[in-house]
């Protein structure tokens, strides 16, 4: 299951940057590593913290 069911990335990029995310790396390291745009990461970063800010 993606976490996000609505994105353009590929669910291998999607596990690349949520694993980045969990180590606490940093999102324009995120976004070289995972060959993702770094508006791209930013953007899936903030979604993330927006989940798990809207489930407790």
């Amino acid at each position: 299951m993606s976490i996000m069911r609505k994105s353009g990335l590929s669910r291998h990029k999607q596990d690349r940057l949520v694993e980045h995310f969990v180590a606490g790396t940093t999102t324009r390291c995120a976004a070289s590593l995972a060959g993702v745009n770094f508006k791209t990461s930013a953007y899936y970063f903030h979604k993330l913290r927006e989940i798990i800010a809207y489930n407790p």
